[in-house]
């Protein structure tokens, strides 16, 4: 095993351990990875993760805790969640499919596991803190009459981030990559799917501050 990190600064060992937990959740999901492939991919012993970390699960929680809160502030930072609805669906999907893009094992990481199970009440908040404000959006769309008729903002959110993770099990770097024009045509395909409505126009600036 590589100890070579063994010997670090301790802030950059909880770093280490906390970056290579996230890879390896990403590649085989929270129940099937035992802790020593973690530390393998830290650099550092089975020990030294239980210095920082008591279990697995604590581990796991911060983790998710870190991911999700990155995801929040890439999604919600600087959004102009009062915008009108065709502009911020806009800005909103070029946010989650860049993190997509240019966040892949925290995008795998967030969509691969159901994390439940092994969520303390922090995590929960964190969560809670970055879905609140999306939620909040799509509500006063379907009071203004947008969304079809029975479709709930859980149901809505579940939607779009489901139709993100589907395009993006496609784009496996070899044999397809998706182009701009792909993610521009599953934009306004989910738009009609959520709304019974043409998309408006080309995206509007002016979402983002």
């Amino acid at each position: 095993m590589n100890i070579h990190s063994e010997a670090s600064a301790p802030i950059d060992r909880r770093r280490n351990i906390l970056d290579a937990a996230l890879a390896v959740f990403a590649e085989q999901g929270y129940a099937a990875t035992p802790v020593p492939p973690i530390a393998e991919r830290a650099g550092v012993g089975v020990g030294t993760i239980y210095r920082y970390f008591p279990d697995k699960q604590s581990l796991v929680n911060e983790v998710f805790r870190e991911t999700k809160a990155r995801l929040g502030s890439w999604l919600l930072d600087g959004l102009d969640l009062s915008a009108e609805p065709w502009p911020l669906y806009c800005a909103f999907w070029e946010r989650l499919t860049s993190f997509a893009r240019e966040q892949p094992e925290a995008f795998r990481f967030l969509e691969l596991q159901d994390h439940r199970p092994y969520l303390d009440e922090a995590s929960r908040r964190t969560e809670r803190a970055v879905l609140e404000p999306i939620r909040t959006a799509i509500e006063r769309f379907r009071q203004a009459g947008l969304v079809r008729t029975g479709m709930q903002g859980p149901v809505i959110v579940a939607l779009v981030w489901g139709a993100v993770v589907g395009i993006f099990k496609y784009d496996d770097g070899q044999y397809y990559r998706l182009l701009d024009s792909d993610l521009d045509a599953a934009r306004d395909a989910l738009w009609r799917a959520l709304t019974a409505t043409e998309p408006p126009g080309p995206p509007l600036q002016g979402v983002s501050t």
